[in-house]
């Protein structure tokens, strides 16, 4: 009884392990895991039953939660886009604008992919409707099955980690950070990496030029002034969408809940528009936006039951002891925690590690000194590698869907690694280059002003990356932690 009351924290993590590797449900898990550990703390005496009284007050606190509202309001607003057929019209133009290169409907396929991520923020429409439309064209004409798949896959993605991505918005929830500076944060390294997609594409051209020719002149129906005004007028409205969302999210004249209810409406006008919506697009679109809420909110519930107890035995605590503890301070604590999120996300999609590892994770970043926007936004990188991992990536299954039969699932996997890989340099990326993670010049100046009074830490940056901060950890561990300041919260 002694070793069970002394080692309840590891004993509750490792029931959750095992939970989830037998395919339990995530939100049931998460609560039964609670509850049971949480009885079993008080018949050992360890608990007290009151613990269980800051429940209904927590739960009613998720639901109360206006940040959590911009998921349905953005979640709707891809599912319109999507199913009102922008991402034809746009693949279908700037396949003929990049059509006479060689890779060019490569390119288009990227450059398409960025701007469903700004305008949709779901990986699944995104990977569904290129896999769809660019896929037969591509193979078409002679692309690399594999390079086809893997672009088409990665492209999809790019809605992980470009405004207004879903995940960051979870992200700055969970590590109590407002989602304005997450989204502004997470801009550049978006642009980068889209950077680093079309760079990738670039080497092959030259490598393998057979890999990804260039479209022959009878497939480029569309020429001169025709071409420029169907650009102008396809891209026009989803730019236009772009900065209704995230321009007015980022001049401060909108919150992302706002943002997102602009986004919506900005949908529904665009599907008039094009004359396409009817009752069975909206009908559709609510009911898949009723589904993922849903889903989102009983996890955010499950974690809460579960983070409740975890506090309460000092799991905390061990986590923090246990991570301050690694050589190399700040550095190590990166590192560590970056391959613990890749391997984890071979198993776990983006919302189950937001809601069981983040909170774990951003009180130790906090403590070590590192800003947690810099860190929501590179943990967000790396859970974008759990949507192409092979075997279990969600963007593999999305395209192997609606890949024709042509399309071995093999070449799906050996497509997606190079991107995989891409996305892994994107994360080493912003380690050793923090700045590329930059937002809101009230923040810097904040942070300066605390480090320069010795308030507080500075944002991360490369010279406190490489020398580390043992001190800082050393100095903020403490073991005293009462029942009182487990019932009042973490936040």
């Amino acid at each position: 009884m002694e070793w069970i009351i002394g080692n309840m924290a590891p004993l509750m993590f490792g029931a959750l392990v095992l939970f989830l590797l037998f395919g339990y449900p995530v939100a049931f898990a998460l609560a039964a895991n609670g509850i049971v550990f949480g009885l079993l703390g008080i018949e050992l005496g360890l608990l007290q039953p009151a613990l269980f009284q800051a429940l209904p007050e927590r739960i009613f606190g998720i639901m109360a939660n206006d940040t959590l509202l911009a998921i349905p309001f953005f979640t709707f607003m891809g599912l319109v886009l999507e199913r009102s057929g922008m991402a034809e019209d746009l693949l279908d133009t700037i396949g003929q604008l990049f059509g006479p290169l060689r890779g060019g409907l490569a390119y288009a396929v990227i450059f398409v992919g960025a701007l469903l991520a700004a305008t949709t923020g779901v990986v699944a429409a995104s990977v569904i409707s290129m896999g769809l439309i660019s896929l037969p064209i591509m193979l078409r004409y002679g692309y690399d099955k594999r390079l086809a798949s893997g672009v088409i896959a990665a492209s999809g993605t790019l809605a992980q980690i470009i405004p207004p991505s879903l995940v960051l918005i979870i992200m700055a929830d969970q590590l109590g950070k407002s989602v304005g500076d997450m989204y502004e944060g997470a801009m550049i390294p978006g642009l980068i990496l889209t950077g680093l997609y079309v760079g990738y594409v670039v080497l092959l051209t030259i490598i393998k030029p057979n890999a990804a020719p260039a479209l022959p002149p009878e497939a480029r129906s569309l020429r001169g002034f025709k071409l420029a005004v169907r650009v102008l007028t396809t891209m026009v409205p989803p730019l236009v969408l772009i900065f209704l969302v995230l321009g007015t999210i980022f001049l401060g004249i909108a919150t992302p809940t706002e943002g997102g209810a602009m986004g919506a409406a900005g949908a529904l006008i665009l599907a008039v528009a094009r004359k396409r919506l009817s009752w069975k697009l909206l009908k559709q679109a609510m009911e898949t936006t009723g589904k993922l809420s849903s889903f989102v909110v009983f996890i955010l519930v499950g974690s809460t039951v579960f983070g409740l107890v975890f506090r309460a035995v000092n799991g905390d605590l061990w986590v923090e002891h246990l991570l301050l503890s690694l050589p190399g301070g700040q550095l190590g604590f990166l590192i560590v925690v970056n391959v613990l999120v890749f391997l984890l996300a071979f198993f776990l999609d983006f919302f189950e590690l937001s809601f069981i590892i983040v909170p774990l994770l951003g009180p130790v970043a906090d403590k070590l000194g590192i800003d947690l926007i810099w860190f929501g936004v590179l943990l967000g990188v790396n859970m974008q590698t759990s949507f192409m991992h092979p075997p279990f990536g969600f963007a593999l299954f999305y395209l192997r869907s609606v890949a024709p039969a042509s399309i071995k699932t093999t070449d799906i996997y050996w497509g997606a690694i190079p991107f995989v890989c891409i996305q892994i340099i994107m994360v080493a990326l912003i380690i050793i280059f923090p700045n590329i993670v930059s937002y809101g010049d009230d923040a810097q100046r904040e942070a300066a002003r605390l480090e320069k009074a010795g308030e507080g830490p500075a944002p991360v940056d490369l010279d406190t990356l490489m020398q580390g901060d043992q001190n800082e950890g050393a100095k903020s561990q403490d073991p005293s932690t009462d029942l009182l300041k487990n019932l009042q919260g973490d936040k």
